[in-house]
């Protein structure tokens, strides 16, 4: 079995890339193979013009991964100036701290932070050492609405540097308001590597919801429909010609009630893409 197969790309320096998929599609892999934690059976990998394994290379790359544990009995400072000591030219501690948001729980111990504050100590043990190029894996998931906002807002101000950015998330509006570039993973290989903005003109322009007893799989062969998927009690469908759509759902005779047609968005492309062969590749 192949986690990735046949993954192909480059990075622009100084690009905020997204990297997407459902559970399973490869993103960890192919962000632990970029950090040098997986070695792929076969290709290479290219990380800053050098080996992803070596030390020179490493010093120059920051990750903010999932689950990353941080030693409960010191301070969120201690541990940020700890991790500062392991680079040739940090950043300030304490900018590094406010730039995770994280000034007023400088002195606080990290066993007493909560799983947001948490998130947002992973983030500065990440910037501190300056790396040109950061890796974010699902970086606002424990994160509120404000803090999220606050998130992106200390990111933006550490890009200003002209760091690389790689991300992963779920949280696709965040995808479509900061990433410049989505490569898309499906079953192990790229099904989409444009802007959001592509991907979203390429895909479903409407979307038609309404609600019906039926399975969704009764309306995916309605004209000009490009998926069909459950949502709530009733379905939602991914249309090119939403009017078409409607037309075809009426003649068909099949049952529908509050009907809605809303514009696609990049989620309704992510949906689409992942159920089915289609590519998206600029």
């Amino acid at each position: 079995m192949r986690a990735v197969d046949d993954v192909s790309f480059e990075i622009a320096s100084g690009s905020t890339t997204a990297i997407l998929g459902p559970n399973g599609a490869g993103k960890t892999t192919t962000i632990e193979m970029l950090l040098g934690l997986q070695i792929p059976t076969a290709g290479s990998i290219e990380v800053l013009g050098g080996n992803p394994n070596d030390r020179a290379i490493r010093l120059q790359v920051g990750a903010m991964l999932q689950d990353t544990d941080a030693p409960t009995s010191l301070t969120v400072r201690e541990i940020v100036d700890l991790v500062g000591h392991y680079y040739p030219k940090p950043l300030p501690v304490d900018e590094a701290i406010e730039l995770a948001d994280l000034t007023s729980h400088r002195n606080k111990l990290v066993g007493q932070l909560s799983g947001g504050q948490r998130q947002r100590l992973s983030f500065a043990i990440a910037i501190v050492g300056d790396p040109k190029l950061l890796y974010l894996d699902e970086p606002t998931a424990a994160l509120d609405v404000m803090a999220r906002r606050r998130f992106w807002d200390g990111l933006a101000a550490y890009t200003e540097r002209g760091a690389t950015v790689v991300f992963s998330s779920h949280n696709l509006a965040e995808v479509e308001a900061q990433a410049e570039r989505v490569i898309m993973l499906s079953n192990g290989r790229i099904v989409a590597d444009a802007s959001p903005a592509e991907l979203a003109a390429r895909g479903a322009r409407m979307v038609v919801e309404f609600a019906t007893p039926l399975p969704a799989s009764s309306y995916k062969n309605l004209a000009g429909v490009i998926a069909a998927v459950p949502e709530g009690e009733g379905v939602r469908l991914a249309a090119r010609d939403a009017d078409e759509s409607v037309v075809d759902l009426v003649r068909s005779g099949l049952p529908f009630a509050h009907l809605t047609v809303v514009r696609a968005s990049l989620e309704d492309t992510f949906v689409h893409l992942a159920t089915t062969e289609e590519k998206v590749l600029s």
